[in-house]
């Protein structure tokens, strides 16, 4: 384990150093990248017959599980560390639209791509996959991943309400999307009877229990921040919230990503105004945008760095090419239909082309692929596996370095009309 970690915090120490010195990219994007063109060296000695040095270093990237380390591990301090700069004030003025963007249209987008993909997979490529799995890939890949986004939305510079309402989404519709996982998984794998009741129940269980959870250990670390002045053993007990919290709301089978959110928001907000002295806040912000900067970019080290263990077949990369604007399209209605019925029936104020930005800007990261890794062995899942890791990789490479450019294109200057198209 040592020598993993010695060797991910090297390599995104240089591929950091590398994109700043000299290619200039966003940190994240520009890692990966780099982590990209390093499996394509590797996976060429093999082609060329150096195959000691390919398997070697497959042995070495497949000996980390990318599942375990995301999802019981970097995700809890990643969300943490967004919700604790989100204005909680702000989001609650946008509950509605972030509300139903991350419960309906991540539903709608699970079964909008989970059967488009079925037909294109079986009709126009003749790969044998069941529907069931093609709606476990739509729910993995519909929610947007809030690592992803944030990262974007700090430099894209857009409106402040837009920032809200995909920010706020990007942090709770992750929480959703794996219970619909969970109900599909095991109807997929045929373990337990899925009923209606038992969806109610995991639903409950796990998004409302998250949302309880969060608020008591949140409120539980607020007032112990309140008790003290001391900004060392401060950032200690939000440390200690992360992962005792996360740990114990796994124990508890509640959602710990969305308990993780709220603890931040409570803790960002309430926190930061009445438990916090100006030299607390100052630490505490420095630690977690730390926290924040490095995980994101190792994470995304890992990300480019799966390509060594992972298998692509001909067929499954020419459908994936058509399962990229599928899911686009797919993101489009489920964001389209929702801000057109919210606007127009119900009032509600949304940026300029807020439908373009939204659409566009919906990122997909880490969570899919980790979720994609964590299906059982055999054929359907490596089809699933191919199709999120090369949307995953459009996401991020295509959308993540043009959105901020659709931004500036298509926003109206402060104070023009609040209208979309």
């Amino acid at each position: 384990m040592l020598n993993l970690i010695a060797l991910l915090v090297t390599l995104t120490a240089l591929f950091s150093y590398i994109n700043h010195r000299f290619i200039k990219l966003p940190t994240t994007i520009g890692v990966m990248v780099l982590a990209l063109v390093l499996s394509l060296i590797l996976m060429s000695l093999g082609e060329l017959g150096y195959a000691p040095v390919e398997q070697r270093a497959a042995a070495i990237i497949g000996g980390i599980d990318f599942n375990q380390v995301l999802m019981q591990g970097m995700l809890s301090l990643l969300l943490f560390a967004g919700a604790l700069h989100v204005n909680l004030e702000e989001l609650a003025q946008q509950k509605w639209p972030i509300g139903i963007l991350a419960t309906v249209g991540v539903v709608a987008s699970t079964f909008l791509v989970g059967i488009a993909s079925w037909l294109v997979l079986n009709v126009l490529f003749g790969i044998s996959i069941s529907l069931l799995y093609c709606l476990l890939f739509g729910a993995l890949i519909s929610p947007t991943d809030p690592i992803a986004v944030l990262g974007i939305l700090k430099s894209a510079k857009a409106p402040k309400n837009l920032e809200i309402k995909i920010a706020g989404e990007s942090l709770f519709n992750d929480g959703i999307a794996v219970v619909v996982f969970a109900i599909l998984l095991g109807l997929a794998v045929g373990g337990e009877e899925v009923t209606l009741g038992s969806v109610a129940l995991l639903f409950t269980e796990e998004a409302l229990g998250g949302i309880v959870f969060g608020l008591a250990i949140g409120y539980v670390a607020y007032l112990l921040l309140k008790s003290i002045d001391s900004y060392d053993v401060e950032i200690l007990i939000t440390l200690a919230l992360v992962l005792g919290g996360y740990a114990l709301a796994i124990h508890l089978h509640v959602s710990g990503p969305i308990a993780m959110v709220v603890a931040g928001l409570m803790i960002g907000n309430h926190g930061r105004r009445l438990a916090m002295s100006d030299t607390t806040r100052e630490h505490l912000d420095t630690f977690w945008e730390l926290i924040d900067e490095i995980l994101n970019a190792m994470l995304f080290v890992l990300i480019g760095l799966e390509m060594i263990i992972l298998t692509f077949e001909r067929d499954h990369l020419l459908a994936s090419l058509l399962v990229i604007p599928i899911v686009l399209l797919a993101r489009l209605a489920c964001v389209g239909v929702p801000v057109h019925i919210m606007r127009s029936r119900f009032g509600f104020v949304f940026s300029p082309h807020a439908i373009k930005i939204m659409t566009w800007g919906g990122l997909r990261g880490g969570i899919s692929v980790a979720l994609a890794l964590s299906l059982p062995l055999g054929p359907e899942r490596q089809i699933v596996l191919a199709l999120t890791y090369i949307v995953v990789l459009f996401s991020i490479l295509v959308q993540g370095l043009t959105v901020g450019r659709l931004i500036k294109a298509t926003v109206a200057p402060a104070g023009s009309g609040a209208g979309d198209s």
